[in-house]
């Protein structure tokens, strides 16, 4: 086939011609040369870069674009207008000129159907509509034309429409590129979610779920979802990621679930940053359809979001005028707002213990307000007033006056746990013994004082046992000359004590 070239080569007899051409260092692609792969790919997407003269958009429905890199990009179809080549004749050279004609390339021929762009490159046709490229090739007068774009052959089968159900899920699980417009009915909808989820891959019904979620009415998801449940929670997980309220709630509005779409609303208070503007949606939440229990917490999150307010207005005031001791010595180091309850209570421990109980901020006033228990109470109290080094504070919390008078320590965490917050807060020695010398159990309490190294305790235990040996081997353990070492001696050389070993 020739090429459009100046009127003095078109001029040359037959036999010049193919004289010209087999000396010549250029030569025509074909799919047999394998040589020089970057340049044919260049000159191949020149040659397909100029068919956009030849494009008829009459059928863009029915067939589909297809990348540089071989992915189908849509459904706009290509066909490929060809007009017959003659050397000898004017009439040919003078439409040639008013043309984008190929520089090495002849032009196809157009018989009564049409090519696609996509059958042009798999080397196939479409049944009923277009013939293969092989038999358009055969009618040619020339062996060059477009080659394929640096990929196999087989490849191209990947891009196909042709998958079913079953198939595109399998490919969407491989993580291949799969096209889902295809499946226009319900029905095929439908066997695509069912075939996704007997596949049990979560990112492979999410992946249908939003095709589905994109073309199909919310009444019709909705209602084919409420019998596969399985589909139905990974929707519900899907909308919360993304946080979709509004679609979520119309979801929980259908199912039924007030529950659910009370505790949906609820959690968009974490969204408000606004302390007052988060109080008033907390407000707002209190008649939602919740549980019993879950009313109950979010009556006190509102009442305890109000409090902070509250509190933290009057602490700033308070640490910006300098005149509180507490506040001078130990600065705020964050706000108390949006913190917990136990957080919120351990910040009334530490800076307002000994306020009264009718302010706001008294810790005494949380703990009926909010009905912490006594364990919680007292471990809380305990682990700031330690904190604080207020030891007086520390043993008030422990004594208690029965109906006659008479004082007595209880601890309602157990003294063991109080003597490990105590020397976690560096309390004295003379502290430490004291409480150890109060947990009930022998064992606990030996370990106690060996491990905080509470002497005295550990000697009189001993010989309350009546364990000289213990009483021996602990005596190695103190130092020598020593106020310990010298009250061990005395025990020992004791003869009022009955050793039992």
């Amino acid at each position: 086939m020739e090429s459009a070239r100046p009127t003095l080569q078109m001029n040359r007899t037959k036999g010049d011609e193919e004289e010209y051409w087999n000396s010549s260092k250029f030569k025509a692609f074909t799919f047999d040369d394998e040589d020089d792969e970057l340049s044919q790919l260049k000159e191949s997407k020149r040659a397909v870069n100029s068919l956009r003269d030849f494009v008829d958009d009459d059928d863009d429905d029915d067939l589909e674009r297809v990348s540089w890199s071989g992915e189908p990009v849509g459904s706009i179809s290509w066909s490929i207008k060809e007009t017959a080549s003659n050397s000898g004749s004017n009439h040919e050279r003078e439409q040639l000129k008013n043309r984008n004609s190929f520089s090495s390339y002849a032009q196809l021929p157009k018989p009564a159907s049409t090519y696609s762009l996509s059958s042009f490159f798999r080397g196939r046709t479409r049944p009923g509509s277009f013939q293969s490229l092989s038999d358009a090739l055969s009618d040619t007068p020339a062996k060059s034309y477009a080659p394929e774009l640096g990929r196999p052959k087989g490849e191209y089968r990947d891009y196909s429409n042709d998958w079913s159900p079953s198939d595109t899920v399998r490919r969407l699980r491989k993580g291949k590129v799969c096209s889902l417009e295809r499946f226009r009915s319900l029905q095929d909808k439908l066997q695509l979610l069912e075939e996704a989820v007997s596949m049990h891959d979560g990112n492979v019904i999410t992946a249908v779920l939003i095709f589905l979620k994109r073309t199909l009415s919310k009444e019709i998801l909705f209602r084919e979802l409420e019998v596969r449940q399985v589909a139905l929670r990974h929707l519900i997980h899907f909308l919360k990621e993304i946080g979709d309220q509004k679609l979520l709630w119309d979801l929980f509005r259908f199912l039924d679930r007030t529950e659910e779409l009370a505790l949906t609303h609820y959690r968009e208070h974490l969204n408000i940053q606004d302390p007052e503007k988060r109080k008033e949606f907390l407000k707002t939440c209190i008649g939602l359809p919740f549980s019993a229990e879950d009313s109950a917490h979010i009556q006190d999150h509102y009442t305890l979001l109000e409090r902070q307010i509250i509190i933290e207005a009057n602490d700033r005031h308070l640490e910006s005028a300098g005149q509180t001791e507490i506040f001078r010595k130990h600065p705020r180091k964050a706000s108390i707002l949006n913190m917990p309850l136990v957080t919120t209570l351990f910040y009334s421990c530490f800076y307002h213990y000994t306020e009264a109980e009718g302010t706001f901020s008294s810790p005494v006033n949380l703990k009926k307000t909010f009905k912490i228990p006594e364990k919680q109470y007292v471990l809380t109290a305990l682990a700031a007033r330690a904190k604080l080094r207020a030891w007086h504070d520390v043993d008030a919390l422990f004594t208690t006056k029965n109906w006659l008078g008479y004082t007595k320590k209880r601890a309602p965490i157990g003294f063991h746990r109080v003597v490990e917050i105590l020397h976690k807060n560096s309390a004295p020695v003379q502290i430490l013994q004291e409480y150890v010398n109060l947990v009930e159990d022998v064992d606990t309490k030996l370990n106690l004082a060996t491990k905080f190294k509470c002497h005295d305790v550990v000697i009189d235990t001993c010989r309350d046992l009546k364990d000289r040996q213990q009483l021996l081997a602990y005596r190695s353990k103190v130092d020598k000359g020593s106020a310990e070492e010298e009250k061990i001696d005395a025990i020992l050389n004791s003869s009022q004590i009955r050793w039992k070993n």
